[in-house]
């Protein structure tokens, strides 16, 4: 293995164990930089790819049919990245309008994409009778880490970022929710 992929690899790990620790330093100092900008986007892929997963053993649970499976496991996936830009958009809206000195969506797009990273556990939710909580405390741990980083990315105090993440978090959670619904009529129409 090169030494840039070694590098690279322990740059990801060492960056999502700071993120799941809600450390506020590692949140401040997250930086517009290529590098950051690829890590954070890659966190929410393998986050949106971690979920997927597990809804799609949930589906292969109930006898999904290919399509269905292939189809939940794209829309499953491009809902969590999308989430992910329309949250990013929510939350610098907000902080516009709260404090108008403020970073660029793009600057925000880094500290709230490590954010994702409790989703990294997201394929636990195929444990029978502990899905759902599983997604539940996975998703509060999410908002957690956005606060962090909100808090830290914006200047402003928790209180402040707590409502502006507020504002956009049920909005996502019922989005996934809908998209959940969409995949189980997806197999009760083709079983």
């Amino acid at each position: 293995m090169s030494s840039n992929k070694k590098k690279s690899r322990s740059g990801l790990c060492r960056t999502i164990r700071y993120a799941l620790a809600l450390n506020g330093d590692f949140y401040e100092n997250a930086h517009n930089t290529q590098r950051n900008r690829s890590l954070a986007l890659s966190i929410v892929i393998l986050a949106a790819i971690s979920h997927a997963i597990g809804s799609g053993v949930i589906l292969l649970i109930n006898r999904a049919t290919i399509f269905v499976l292939l189809t939940g496991l794209l829309i499953d996936a491009i809902a969590i990245i999308a989430g992910y830009y329309f949250w990013t958009f929510t939350i610098w809206k907000i902080g516009q309008w709260l404090k108008p000195i403020d970073p660029t969506y793009g600057d925000l797009l880094i500290p709230l994409g490590f954010a994702y990273a409790p989703q990294l556990l997201n394929f636990f939710t195929l444990i029978p009778l502990l899905g759902r909580p599983i997604e539940l405390i996975l998703a509060v741990w999410s908002l957690l880490a956005v606060i962090v980083a909100v808090r830290q990315g914006l200047d402003i105090t928790t209180r402040r970022a707590a409502f502006i993440c507020l504002v956009g978090w049920p909005l996502i959670q019922i989005a996934i929710g809908f998209v959940q619904v969409l995949e189980q009529r997806l197999v009760r129409w083709t079983n």
